[in-house]
């Protein structure tokens, strides 16, 4: 399936591996896990659950927020993370994903993988013996979605009814949280530029449900919206195409006069990075930077329910 994969572990018994195979509940699970961490945070008092147990981060694409929630919530859990750079493994000199899955499995506990392609999640979820983890593709950026979904939940007190409306390139994000926001009974609507919109199936299976729409005009996209969110327009790896894109996406920004047509109580949200005046402008993102700093917060907090569900066995 190309409906963006969580984790992956073929040969455990609580197989999770695309958002339609997690479904409603297992998300719920996961929100109801993180608000539980959130709310223990400041006393230090999570259960070391993950005790004697190492997770293996391999990144090939730098982060700031991905690979300090993830070894931070292992510690947190009682756990290890393990950063492993692809500039320190075989595989970055060519070893294949499939040996690399089968070697790292006698080691660890689990895996997770930030990385470039899709197939090479897969192709490392197919042939480990532990969990792995979709720390980022080029494809999806599921943990990101879970944190999203959870400030969601904790500033409107629900996510059934909200009218979620993404502004900019139809993107890993826009993938995952489309499908994401959809299984969560949200309606969803994408304004993007013509030629930058997201992957065709996955628009083929959004429309379906009914609350799915794309269009090229912001304002549609935003009227009326109870969420707002919006991302980088030249995403990591894109950086030869940023010039030009900077044109083309011209417009396709968060700013006072989109806010103006949304629901007057609307938040904002951004998986950061910033580039204020971009895709946001900066007097947006400080008027709703309590939103856009708690998402990030709560990638902590969400990480760790993944955890334990995947390695909390």
């Amino acid at each position: 399936s190309k409906l963006v994969p969580l984790a992956a572990c073929p040969h455990s018994p609580d197989n999770v591996k695309t958002v339609e195979e997690i479904g409603k509940i297992k998300i719920d699970q996961v929100c109801i896990g993180s608000c539980t961490n959130s709310s223990l945070q400041d006393m230090r008092k999570v259960a070391h659950i993950l005790k004697g147990k190492t997770l293996g981060m391999i990144f090939e694409k730098s982060s700031t927020r991905t690979r300090v929630s993830f070894e931070v919530g292992m510690y947190d859990l009682g756990g290890m993370g393990l950063f492993l750079s692809s500039r320190d493994l075989q595989i970055g000199r060519g070893e294949p994903v499939e040996d690399t899955a089968r070697v790292l499995s006698r080691y660890l506990d689990g895996i997770m993988i930030r990385t470039y392609k899709h197939s090479d999640v897969e192709e490392l979820a197919e042939y480990a013996q532990v969990p792995v983890i979709n720390g980022l593709t080029d494809d999806y950026h599921p943990t990101q979605v879970l944190a999203d979904l959870i400030t969601i939940k904790e500033h409107k007190g629900h996510l059934e009814g909200i009218k979620f409306a993404y502004v900019g390139d139809g993107n890993n994000m826009t993938h995952s949280l489309i499908v994401g926001g959809i299984k969560m009974g949200m309606s969803v609507s994408v304004a993007c530029p013509k030629g930058y919109t997201p992957d065709a199936e996955i628009m083929k299976w959004a429309e379906q449900t009914g609350r799915f729409t794309c269009t090229d005009s912001v304002l549609e996209a935003a009227e009326g919206a109870d969420v707002l969110y919006t991302d980088v327009w030249a995403s990591m790896g894109q950086e030869s195409e940023a010039e030009k894109r900077r044109k083309i996406f011209q417009g396709y920004q968060i700013n006072k006069d989109v806010m103006a047509v949304a629901a007057k109580d609307a938040m904002v949200m951004h998986c950061l990075p910033a580039h204020r005046g971009e895709e946001i402008t900066a007097e947006v993102l400080e008027a709703h930077a309590n939103e856009i700093f708690d998402e990030a917060e709560n990638r902590l907090h969400s990480q760790k329910a993944v955890l334990v569900k995947c390695l909390g066995q």
